[in-house]
């Protein structure tokens, strides 16, 4: 199949799908209100800004479906295994499926790339000029990629975005005041899955199409497809199986990124609704009352009840240098006496003001992010297995409080994924498919490439790790060709590297000079 010829999908696709997206919107909107109902009413600038901000934020994930989502039918539908309207319909199933089992690790690691002080104060001006120019600049670059064709990376998009502003931040810091810029030790951690993911994919796709070959003898495995036939039937499962692996592994993987901002969002704008989790069970809530007067005891024995302000100044000055000090252990032994003393008085996070609010999540962020960090630097080594363990739940407990993901986000940003693919395949899609390899793709080499795809991103999401659908996917299908010795076309593969290549530097640019501009602005 060629998509160069105009291709029109049956007259119940648009309506079906249109109204598929109008039931999830409704929903959305039902969520949202009753959400918003619980707090206090809002004045028009503040609803203005909610409005905006999660506009581009799902604007994100839109142009995300251009690029990633549609990587993922691309072997269906130039194998002829799937119609192109079917296999969008099924790859949207699948990714919809895929984001909502997400488990909130990659959405909340990513956001870890940001200064903590940053994510403390997301709800001042300088945390809305950040959520905004992360997401215009992300958006700019993968609207100008997505333009030529090329299957860049919104993974890289995104993390480039995340960086600048980190820098900007720290280069716009006051003399003498400290500042982080970024978590170099988990961007290099983020860096590194990007870098070598697409490696492995090449590699990996090629080996397993050359290890088909030597299992499986049915020539017609091998074979590109002949006109619009679609394949044999055993064929044709083995595709549509690898597809549906590759849409739900990216709907898991990248719809966290959105989901991330949008958290960001809600935390920064509407902090009485979503600063916590109130879903949590206040048998939960009590556990954490019982952990934080452990864990204070645990860190500090008998420590002298410091001044909150300081001890929490002590705990950022940790997470921004990661210099521990003598104070660090008092520090936060006194910020879990104070959670304990005021949680023992609640059995919920309901009924706070909004100061109360922001200072209880600030002091549960901050608690889970600095034991976090203690524990990977060892500095936490000389506690017994029993004490390390309670610190460990500690820390779960905390974690449950603060890095929630609420169901109508996983459905909006599965809506925004969905019809992206559907308005912007075409083009993604018609670069993977006819213009990586000189020759066509065979049954084997799409069926190897998305394999290898979905174990790759699979895998990655379930340690925590971004990586790019659109370069694993790319890379696969580079590999199966050079296995296959069907050539590869070089313009293409310049054109893909230099989109790579240039994604991380543009994207940590425009973010920066977009940060410094929204910050003069508030």
């Amino acid at each position: 199949m060629s998509l160069t010829t105009k291709y029109n999908p049956p007259r119940y696709f648009m309506p079906l799908f249109c109204l598929i997206i109008l039931a999830g919107l409704i929903y959305v909107g039902i969520q949202l209100n009753a959400d918003l109902a619980a707090v206090p009413a809002l004045n028009m600038i503040p609803l203005a800004m909610l409005g905006l901000a999660l506009f581009i934020a799902l604007g994100f994930e839109f142009v995300n479906g251009f690029h990633d989502t549609a990587n993922a039918v691309a072997t269906v539908i130039y194998t002829n295994a799937l119609p192109p309207h079917v296999a969008v319909i099924w790859s949207g199933i699948w990714n919809f499926l895929g984001v909502m089992a997400a488990s909130g690790l990659v959405a909340f690691g990513i956001l870890a790339l940001l200064p903590i002080e940053m994510i403390l104060n997301v709800g001042t001006g300088n945390g809305f000029a950040m959520v905004f120019a992360m997401l215009i600049a992300a958006i700019l670059w993968n609207v100008g990629t997505w333009a030529m064709g090329l299957p860049a990376s919104s993974s890289h998009t995104l993390i480039g975005s995340i960086i600048g502003v980190g820098v900007m931040n720290q280069f716009l810091a006051p003399a003498g005041v400290v500042s982080s810029g970024v978590d170099m030790a988990q961007v290099i951690k983020v860096a590194k899955a990007l870098i070598f993911s697409p490696l492995i994919g090449f590699v990996a796709a090629a080996l397993l199409l050359l290890l088909f070959k030597l299992l499986i003898k049915k020539p017609e495995l091998y074979q590109p497809p002949v006109g619009e036939t679609p394949p044999p039937l055993w064929i044709r499962g083995m595709l549509i199986l690898t597809c549906t692996g590759v849409s739900f592994a990216h709907g898991s993987n990248d719809g966290q990124k959105g989901m991330g901002l949008i958290m960001l969002i809600l935390i920064g704008i509407v902090p009485m609704a979503y600063s916590l989790n109130h879903a949590m069970p206040k048998d939960d809530v009590k556990e954490i009352t019982v952990l934080a007067s452990q864990a204070s005891q645990i860190l500090a024995p008998n420590h002298v009840q410091m001044n909150p302000a300081q001890a929490r100044q002590i705990v950022t000055t940790y997470m921004q240098t990661h210099e521990a000090t003598p104070e660090l252990r008092p520090a936060l032994a006194g910020i879990a006496d104070d959670v304990g003393l005021y949680l023992a008085q609640k059995d919920s996070f309901d009924n706070l003001s909004e100061a109360q609010t922001k200072t209880l999540r600030n002091d549960l962020y901050l608690s889970h992010s600095a034991l976090k960090s203690m524990d990977k630097a060892k500095l936490l080594n000389d506690l017994s297995e029993e004490q390390r363990t309670t610190i460990k739940a500690y820390r779960g407990q905390l974690e449950d409080a603060t890095q929630f993901i609420p169901l109508w986000v996983k459905v909006s940003v599965a809506l925004a994924l969905g019809m992206g693919t559907m308005i912007g395949w075409r083009r993604v899609v018609t670069t993977v498919g006819e213009r990586i390899g000189k020759a066509h793709l065979t049954y084997g080499q799409g069926a190897a490439a998305e394999l290898t795809a979905m174990v790759t991103i699979f895998t990655a999401d379930k340690i925590g790790l971004p990586v790019s659908t659109t370069q694993v996917v790319s890379s696969s299908i580079a590999g199966t060709m050079a296995a296959n010795g069907s050539g590869l076309q070089t313009a293409t593969i310049r054109n893909i590297l230099m989109a790579w290549v240039l994604t991380f530097p543009v994207c940590v640019g425009l973010s920066a000079g977009l940060y410094w501009l929204f910050s003069q602005l508030v």
